[in-house]
């Protein structure tokens, strides 16, 4: 307890510090229940404290977890999974005489149904969409049945909502198991105070080993900071305070990495840099029933999408990381994408457009206005600047986060940033958000895009079991969209992550999970 005391309260550091983890995480914590476990930074906590049936690696291949095999039977709609018997459930007075107990199926029907529970109100009830039923045949087997095949299933399965939770202990908090978890995973919750601090122990119960048989975790603890701000915590990264920090930031990109992308040398000797693909696409988009002249004009969604370099503003707002986004929506890394179905560069094209626009319409000075938050305004504004040239002029509107949220799903914006990053590894969720059933507020279509033909080939995608052919429908489906640019797709981004030298097992991942049961840490 001394050594987690100094490790979170910023006091000089022990010798055994090299066994906590710190990590700072900006946006706050809205709760360690992974019903709710909708954001990244929930996530990455509820991570650590919870597992599901199957789990995920760093190659997105669905992995064993509880659940140590599984048979797919009934033209792939009924799952049956057979549970390990070595899982045990945080300890808790609840339990009573040894404060623990084992998980078997009826966890996971409890689990499920709460999933349901429409007083509950999950964020990841949808995830049981495709669910006909479930249930516990006996306290190691657990049986779900689709109501139609689904190639997707088990990779959803792998999200934090699946996670097994224990029926007493959530009866015994009610809404406050938020602040009170107890799950298996590899830690067990410790302390939180909201906003200051957050800190996990090492769980001596845990079921999984490495390679060589050694139990995990590695760590003894992990500490979670609150600082509001990317500078502050890239300030507290360079003092060695924490031992990690995730993804670029404008207040910082220019001090750690060249305009190429390579650390710079006074950071090379103590940081590592890991990089790689992240299924997330940052694209704007137009609302395809509003009434505003300019964005009904397919002329004008098609110059704004080819008049600007794409490779020029990643080098200079970005430092080279990310790829550029020339195909359509699908991002890099994923069954179905093409980079050949987009938009590239071509400034005299688009002056063009725009030139026919104003000589159809009579409207001499055509413009727009684009909604932003304040963290993209630097790419929002290069967008502007470029697209001025062609002869179109675009206002760039910043609003909160949250306001933006609210008025993208009801309909309330015409040109709008977003980005949408994968809730599971399958191209079938980036092409949920152009299907006309998936309409906002009731879906994530947000741009109201409505093509027969595409609707067609999703539906089909969902029956199809070979997955050759279902990327190539994915691939047409993506193309129908660029047809019409409903969006404009700006980059495919790319996880990146700085650690101490001393920190190792850190590996990264496509869908950006914070994995810390592997982490080792050396003494400095």
């Amino acid at each position: 307890m001394v050594l987690l005391a100094m490790a979170c309260n910023g006091k000089p550091k022990t010798e055994n510090d090299y066994l906590v983890f710190k990590y700072n995480e900006h946006k706050n914590i809205g709760s360690l229940d992974p019903a709710f476990s909708k954001d990244l930074a929930d996530i990455w906590a509820t991570h650590q404290l919870f597992n599901g049936l199957v789990q995920m690696n760093d190659q997105l291949h669905v992995k064993p977890c509880i659940a140590k095999k599984w048979t797919i039977t009934d033209s792939a709609k009924t799952y049956t999974f057979l549970l390990r018997d070595d899982v045990f459930f945080h300890k808790h007075k609840i339990f009573g005489k040894d404060s623990t107990r084992t998980v078997n199926a009826l966890d996971f029907k409890y689990s499920f149904n709460r999933l349901r529970d429409k007083k509950i109100a999950s964020p990841g009830s949808w995830v049981l969409n495709k669910v006909d039923d479930f249930s516990a045949i006996n306290d190691s087997t657990f049986q779900i049945k689709l109501k139609q095949p689904f190639p997707a299933f088990l990779g959803l399965l792998t999200m934090k909502y699946c996670s097994v939770v224990p029926k007493e202990i959530v009866e015994h908090y009610g809404n406050d198991f938020r602040s009170h978890p107890i799950g298996t995973g590899p830690f067990k919750f410790k302390r939180w105070e909201e906003n200051l601090k957050l800190v996990f122990r090492k769980n001596y119960q845990y079921f999984e080993t490495d390679e060589q048989g050694q139990q995990l975790p590695y760590l003894e603890a992990i500490s979670i900071t609150f600082l509001p701000d990317k500078q502050s915590e890239f300030l507290q990264f360079a003092q060695g305070n924490i031992d990690f920090v995730s993804g670029l930031d404008g207040s910082y990109k220019d001090e750690i990495l060249t305009a190429k992308g390579q650390l710079r040398t006074n950071y090379a000797e103590d940081v590592n840099m890991i990089r790689g693909p992240y299924l997330n696409t940052e694209y704007l988009a137009f609302f395809m029933e509003s009434e505003v002249n300019t964005i009904q004009s397919i002329k004008l969604r098609k110059a704004i999408n080819i008049g600007f370099d794409r490779n020029k503003m990643m080098t200079y707002l970005r430092n080279g990381i990310g790829i550029p986004a020339n195909g359509g929506f699908i991002p890099k890394g994923l069954p179905g994408f093409d980079n050949s179905i987009g938009f590239s560069y071509q400034p005299e094209l688009a002056k063009q457009l725009v030139a026919e626009f104003k000589s159809e319409t009579r409207i001499e000075n055509p413009e727009i206005t684009l909604t932003t938050t304040s963290n993209y305004l630097s790419f929002c504004e290069f967008i502007q600047r470029e697209l001025q040239k062609t002869g179109l002029l675009v206002n760039v509107d910043v609003i909160p986060p949250s306001s933006l949220k609210d008025a993208k799903a009801n309909g309330k914006l015409d040109f709008f940033r977003a980005s949408w990053i994968a809730d599971y590894p399958d191209a079938e969720n980036y092409l949920s958000l152009y299907y006309s059933e998936n309409f906002a507020p009731n879906g994530p279509n947000y741009t109201h895009f409505k093509n027969n033909e595409f609707d067609q080939l999703y539906e089909t995608a969902f029956v199809e079991t070979d997955p050759n052919l279902r990327a190539k429908l994915y691939t047409k489906m993506d193309s129908l969209i660029m047809a019409s640019a409903p969006i404009v797709p700006l980059f495919y981004d790319e996880v990146v992550r700085f650690t101490r030298k001393n920190v190792n097992g850190l590996g990264i991942n496509a869908t950006n999970l914070l994995e810390l049961k592997s982490v080792k840490k050396t003494k400095r």
